[in-house]
Formats: C-alpha cells, structure tokens, sequence
C-alpha cells in the first residue's frame, strides 16, 4: 500500500509543469486576501546588474531582470456586462514590503485603497496601495489592465524590469474588484541573473557541486587504487564503501549538470533533477545501511547479520521511500520553498527515521566494542574505537546544525538571508563527506586488511547478538539454545563450543 502511495504522489509530480527561473501560470485563481484578491506570481534573489553588461543571447551576459511575457487574465463569460478595476501586477524588494498597503487612523492594515483612505487623497479607491521606497522612488514597480465592457480576456502590455539593486524580489498579482468572479492568469514571467537563469540563492549549489564532484573524484581515486593494489585482500565491508563512493560521484556530476542546465534554459530538467535526487537517496540510504552494519561488526566480526538482515533491509527501504518522496517534491520543477505544513508532513517520517537509526547503530556499537574488549581483540578494539568517536563527533556536529538552522529560519521569515541559505544544505553534504572519508581511511584495502576482517576458523565466533532495539521484534530463540548454561568456558582460541558455532554460521 505504501509503494503504491508513492508511485502516485511520483507520477503526479510528473504531471506537474517543470518550471523554475521561467514561472508559468496556466489558469491559476486569485485568492482572497483580507480585501484583495492574490495570485503570488514569484520570489527570487536576485543580484544587480553587472555595470557594463551586454545585450548578447548568453545567458551570463551581466543583465538582470524580471520580463513579462505574454500575461493573460481571463474571465468567465457571464460576467462581462462592465468595465472592471485594474488587475495590477506589483513587484517589490522585501525590504520595500511595508511600502504595500496601508490603513486608515491606524486601523486594519488593507492592501486595497478604501472609501477612508481615497478621502484622505493617499490612494485611488480599487487600487493597490503603495508608496515609493525611500532608497529608490521608482520601487515599488506597480502596473496593470482593465477589462472593458464585454471582453473576456486583459492582457499586460509585455514589459522588461531592470534589477540595478541586488535583493529578494517577490512578484503578486492582484485586484480589488468582487465583481470579478473565477478569475485566472496565463502566461509566463522570465526571471534572470547576471550569470544565467539560476535563482540567486542556488547559484551558489552550482559552484559547490563542481567541487563536490572534484572531492568525490579524488576520493575515488584514492580507494580505487588501494583497491586495486589490494584486490585479493578484499573483505565485503570495503565492496559496500566501493558502492557508496561510486554512487556520490554519480550524484555529485548530476546535480552539478542539473544546475548547469537550469543556469542555461531558465526550465530545470525534470530528468536529470530525478536521477540525480534518486542515486542521492539510494547514497544516504547504502551509507546508513553500511555504518549499521559496521556497527554489528559484519565482515569484520562476524560473517552474516543473521536474522537481522531482514529488518536492516526493511529499515533501509522505508528510509528510501520517505527520503525519495521528500527530496522529489523538494526539487522536481521547485523554486520557492514549500509551505510550512506540507514540508513538516514529508520531513517528519525520515527525522523519525533517523533517530532510529542512530539509536540502532550507537546500541550495536556498545555491544561489539564490549565484547572486543572481552575477547581482547586490540587491533579490531582500536578501530571501532576510532570509529565510535568520528560517529559521535558527528552526530553531535548534526544537532549542533540542526540548532542552528532553526535559528537561522526562524529570524529569516522573509528570506532577507537568502544569499547565506545555500550553506545549509552544503553543510549535510560536507559532513557526510567528511565521514565518509574517515570509514575510507579507517578500512582501506591493503595487504593487511585481513586483520580487521572476520575470520572463519572459530578464533572470533560472537555470541547471539541481541542489538535490536524494542521497536524491532527479536526473532525467536530454540529450546536447545535456550537450555545452554550461560557461563561458558573458553578453551585455547575457540571462544564458544562447536554447537554455537554452527548455530552462528547457519544464521
């Protein structure tokens, strides 16, 4: 049921239109906002224009602007026996918004000019308030169109807005008429920077994902060679970091050409934007498997996960299902941030699902180091060791973020920071990089991994794990099993009888 839930909500995503810095509208309503009636038509930063920019096709040809092309108001049939009030378009900076609307002897603030405000002569009565920024008293840009008596559609004359101050542009169509019923707008608006179509606050990604792209590469060829050198000597704990390596660099190059793309054509590519969020999610969703897994000591102190495999996959596939879904929606055709009620519905199942894991992985980490330290086992006892620190190092780093973010967000209502916004989410990628380089460097391939892996000559047989926590349940014990004394004496290298060994082994 939940697959199918999924594939719903992916191909209506599908189904969505694409855009991104070029925002279409196809018959969106107005909506009724105190005593107007709205369409937000777009927020972007966007950085000034470049002093001695061209006017070449380039898409990085140093101009900025936001150009209205061929917008479109349309209304019902039945209702064309007047001439109405403007539709007006209004573009500000988020600094000038208290320059948009207004109240009378400081009454409910109104966006539409009303009977009070028109007699005081500050307004026209039907129109938007506005008034003249006081850095710039051509701001805020306010224009718009009328229907005539019997005419069914409006049109804006095509028009092109300069940007000569870099800022967080929000763009609204609105009118104040009640007459007007059902109301829609078509058309397009094309919304540009100095280096291309990028939306201020991404273009930053396009930069880091090239270098990202570079640190994979890097990365790679450090294991790879390792690897190569060492094949022989290869345990399945380094195949898993094999995978999880070669899927970053897929993921680094996508995003990288998912951006270059937008940057280009102003349209973000819905299929390299899929692949892209796709081979990201099965990364984060191998590596949490792998570093679970690690943590139970498989490959390295004992052969197979037993009955615990099943629940790993299951965890790890739930995990996907959610990350898939929430990054889909994120980044498939989006520009503006999601409303705050549907992003908290997606971000909520993977959260939970990552403190699960966590929890998992520091009760397995417990258990294995305290039965290395009792089997004395030095050489394994000093890299888990190593590895439970650069573990806790990095959880604690997370919530430190974590922290911060909300801090970060919960000054910027209005997106005023955008220029800043893009560290958030370079920061989760830096530091799943930086651990990943420490897993790299602490089980690279060499002539001596055969230290750190399981040996199958009863010299390191565990007993039974128990590291499940109580939300999973643990899989039956046998009567036989059940009916062993606890204490169990250990003779020469053989930590545990010939039974448990087989018991172990047939797991």
């Amino acid at each position: 049921m939940h697959r199918v839930s999924a594939l719903a909500l992916l191909l209506l995503l599908l189904s969505v239109a694409t855009d991104a810095s070029v925002h279409t509208y196809s018959g969106d309503k107005f909506a009724d906002k105190g005593n107007a009636f709205v369409v937000h038509g777009g927020s972007e930063g966007i950085y000034s224009s470049a002093p001695n920019h061209n006017d070449t096709s380039s898409a990085a040809n140093g101009d900025s602007y936001i150009r209205f092309e061929r917008i479109t108001f349309r209304r019902n049939k039945d209702f064309t026996n007047f001439s109405s009030l403007p539709i007006q378009a209004v573009v500000f900076e988020v600094e000038d918004r208290e320059t948009i609307g207004g109240s009378a002897y400081g009454g409910q603030r109104a966006v539409c000019c009303t009977s009070d405000l028109a007699k005081l002569g500050v307004c026209t009565e039907g129109q938007v308030i506005h008034r003249p920024s006081a850095e710039n008293s051509d701001w805020p840009k306010v224009f718009g169109v009328s229907f005539e008596m019997d005419e069914d559609v409006a049109a804006l004359p095509l028009k092109s807005i300069e940007i000569t101050k870099t800022g967080m542009y929000n763009l609204y169509f609105i009118h104040c008429d009640p007459r007007l019923k059902e109301i829609v707008v078509e058309g397009k608006t094309v919304w540009k920077n100095p280096s291309g179509y990028l939306p201020g606050r991404m273009a930053p990604m396009k930069i880091f994902y090239q270098f990202m792209s570079f640190a994979f590469v890097f990365l790679g060829i450090f294991w790879f060679s390792q690897y190569a050198r060492s094949w022989k000597d290869v345990f399945p704990l380094q195949n898993c970091i094999t995978v999880v390596i070669t899927l970053g660099m897929f993921e680094m190059a996508l995003w990288y050409f998912d951006y270059a793309e937008f940057n280009e054509t102003g349209v973000r590519p819905m299929g390299t934007t899929i692949w892209a969020v796709t081979f990201g999610t099965v990364k984060r969703t191998v590596a949490r498997m792998v570093i679970l897994m690690v943590s139970m000591g498989y490959g390295v102190v004992r052969p197979t996960l037993g009955g615990l495999t099943s629940k790993v996959v299951m965890l790890g596939g739930t995990f996907f299902l959610a990350s898939e879904v929430l990054e889909l929606v994120e980044n498939v055709g989006a520009v503006s941030d999601l409303s705050g009620k549907a992003r908290l519905f997606l971000v909520l199942p993977s959260a939970v699902l990552d403190v699960f894991f966590i929890l998992w992985i520091f009760t397995s980490l417990s258990a294995t180091l305290n039965k290395l330290q009792a089997r004395r086992m030095l050489v394994k006892l000093d890299i888990y060791r190593k590895f439970t620190n650069a573990l806790a190092v990095a959880v604690i780093v997370s919530v430190g973020w974590i922290c911060y973010e909300l801090y970060f967000k919960s000054k910027d209502i209005y997106n005023e920071n955008w220029q800043n916004a893009w560290v958030i989410p370079a920061f989760w990628q830096v530091l799943s990089f930086s651990l990943l380089c420490v897993i790299c460097v602490l089980w690279a391939p060499s002539q001596n991994s055969t230290r750190y892996a399981y040996r199958d000559d009863g010299s390191e047989e565990f007993d039974r794990d128990e590291t499940t926590l109580t939300l999973i349940k643990p899989s039956p014990i046998s009567k036989e099993v059940r009916s062993l004394p606890d204490d169990r004496s250990v003779q020469g290298n053989n930590g545990i009888s010939n039974g448990d060994l087989e018991e172990d082994k047939t797991e």
